[in-house]
């Protein structure tokens, strides 16, 4: 809830297609998990008290059994760092760990840097664009590590 309430208004709007704020019961699903059907990787920081949370990608389920979705998100201030692209790789390899070999993400069609992101670290089988919405499916890449390309 914290890492929410620290994020732009673009952000939020970015990650969650309203500009609304999570609502304690949502925050509460998204904090569940139950490491096969729901999973999240985090990236925290040191701040010589308690780590705080910068970043997080998580999976849920979808109609399949074999399919994920997933949802990304980093803190502003960490945005651009090279964060997106460590996430994203340990969450599909997470994912893949579970025995799911396809995910999807609902990306914002203005959202350059999300489409970039996926499009450069993952391979896309599947796009369809509706009402500004562009909806991926994809797998990680096999042909190397994510975290050699990060620049």
């Amino acid at each position: 809830m914290a890492l929410c309430n620290r994020l732009s208004s673009r952000t939020v709007y970015e990650r969650f297609f309203s500009s609304r704020r999570l609502l304690p019961e949502e925050a509460h699903a998204f904090a569940n998990i139950d490491y096969r059907e729901r999973m999240a990787v985090v990236a925290e920081v040191d701040t010589g008290q308690e780590p705080e949370l910068i970043g997080v990608a998580r999976y849920g389920p979808s109609d399949e059994e074999t399919f994920a979705d997933i949802g990304l998100v980093v803190e502003d201030g960490w945005q651009g760092l090279g964060l997106g692209p460590i996430l994203l790789d340990e969450i599909l390899r997470a994912g893949e760990q579970q025995g799911i070999c396809r995910f999807s993400a609902d990306v914002l069609t203005e959202n350059r840097r999300a489409l970039r992101l996926l499009a450069r670290y993952t391979s896309i089988t599947q796009r369809t664009t509706s009402d500004g919405v562009t909806r991926l499916v994809f797998h990680r890449r096999a042909d190397a590590s994510l975290l050699s390309s990060v620049s």
